[in-house]
């Protein structure tokens, strides 16, 4: 039998335990989480995976040999001899249900990742489809599908939603034509490449975010090698600013079609270079010959398709096409697309539509009617638009971003304000090269193929 001082040396001795757990967690939350919370979890999930799975209808039925009995005996004075039951046990196919079978669980920053084995027939999107489920199931904040290959499927979990508060970054690589904006949803940094993503398309309500990630683009460009080139329709008021670090910036319609006359003009140039080289893009052109990448800044493009009488209506239809030339042909020789808008919709006309396809990247902020997420990212993942139509008004900066291959994040740009964009477009003025320097005009077409 215990006595008192025994018992009560053992309570205290769990009250400092769950004290000093307590304040550790507070003190240190991650590696409290590595070497206490983890492994709990990681024991916790094994352990239950049978039942979520079945409960998530991650499992398939299979039929297995098995000894069963026909039925079980009672206790007591009316219990069978052991032989009896015996005699009833029958080796029979049944079905049992069997879940994906569960990989290595390894522990992240912000939670874990769990690699995962298909049943037969089973497809990734069988994952994607119940990632809430899961998510509820294992007491995550999120659960996504982070890759697949062939009879595999990595999920990620995180514990806490990372884009609460985004701290301000640490300053980047000088990868040319890369810019990281923020963080994604699962911890990585948010990355866009306009070499592997060249045209981007940026939708967001007033107050949601747009104008900080445009700032991240400048600022995170001006000390390259990289020309800018600017539409603002809004009178100037949103680009103005940067006008130092800018090659050209026009604020009228009548400017926008003589920017994309230059623009037109200048694709033309750069691809009979390339043919002349016999290659496909300007990249594969030697160093000294390379024309400098042009990045394209369209604010609000809605202003850019308004017609308010028939005397805009040509200008309208030649904004529209070069436009569309200069999203289809820009990859190839050195120019990018960033259009940005606060409402964009099929009723801006068929222009609008046919620019849309061209812009293989895509980043919703919150928006006020859901015809702009719908235009945004109604032709991708559909749960992608419900994540967009769900973020709310209170968390300015975070974004739906998709990419072309139907894959797509939370994410949240950092803080970067107008004073910190106008800063670095002031500090690297030197190097804006004059639009006169950069394009090229006249006649200067692709030759025509010689008969043999």
């Amino acid at each position: 039998m215990i006595d008192k001082a025994t018992l009560f040396e053992v309570v205290a001795g769990l009250v400092a335990v769950v004290a000093g757990g307590l304040a550790w967690r507070r003190i240190h939350p991650l590696s409290f989480w590595l070497c206490v919370g983890f492994p709990a979890r990681a024991v916790w999930l094994y352990a239950t995976w049978q039942h979520v799975a079945s409960a998530c209808k991650l499992t398939h039925k299979r039929r297995r040999w098995r000894i069963t009995l026909d039925s079980v005996p009672v206790l007591g004075a009316a219990s069978r001899e052991a032989t009896a039951i015996v005699e009833r046990r029958h080796l029979r196919r049944v079905e049992i249900e069997k879940a994906p079978r569960l990989g290595l669980i390894r522990p992240s920053l912000l939670g874990w990742r769990l690699r995962i084995t298909l049943n037969d027939g089973q497809i990734p999107d069988d994952f994607a489809r119940v990632a809430e489920r899961l998510a509820h199931a294992w007491r995550a904040h999120a659960v996504r599908v982070l890759e697949s290959k062939p009879g595999k499927v990595v999920l990620i979990a995180t514990r806490k939603d990372p884009l609460i508060t985004v701290p301000p970054l640490p300053p980047e690589p000088g990868d040319l034509l890369r810019v990281r904006p923020g963080v994604l949803e699962n911890g990585r940094p948010w990355v866009i490449d306009f070499k592997t993503m060249p045209h981007w398309l940026f939708a967001g309500a007033t107050q949601s975010g747009k104008s900080t990630l445009l700032n991240a683009i400048i600022a995170g460009r001006a000390p390259q090698p990289v020309a800018l080139v600017g539409f603002d329709l809004k009178g100037g008021v949103e680009l103005t600013p940067y006008a130092a670090r800018m090659s050209a910036l026009a604020t009228t319609r009548a400017g926008c079609v003589r920017l994309l006359d230059g623009l037109v003009s200048e694709l033309t140039h750069r691809m009979a270079d390339c043919r002349e080289a016999g290659v496909r893009n300007v990249w594969r052109l030697p160093e000294e010959l390379r024309p400098m990448p042009i990045v394209v800044v369209v604010d609000e493009v809605a202003e850019l398709f308004l017609i308010a009488d028939k005397a805009e209506k040509d200008e309208v239809a030649k904004t529209s096409v070069a436009l569309l030339r200069i999203a289809q042909l820009g990859r190839a020789f050195g120019v990018y697309l960033i259009v940005c808008g606060q409402r964009i919709g099929s009723d801006l006309g068929p222009g609008v539509t046919a620019l849309r396809s061209q812009l293989s990247g895509r980043v919703c902020h919150r928006v006020n009617d859901p015809e702009t997420a719908t235009m945004t990212l109604g032709d991708m993942d559909p749960a992608a638009l419900e994540a967009a139509r769900a973020i709310p008004a209170e968390t300015p900066g975070v974004a739906i971003v998709a990419g072309s291959d139907g894959s797509w994040n939370r994410a949240r740009s950092a803080l970067t304000t107008e004073a910190d964009a106008e800063a670095a477009a002031h500090a690297h003025r030197h190097l804006a090269t004059p639009w006169t320097d950069l394009v090229r005009t006249g006649p200067r077409a692709v030759q025509d193929d010689q008969a043999a």
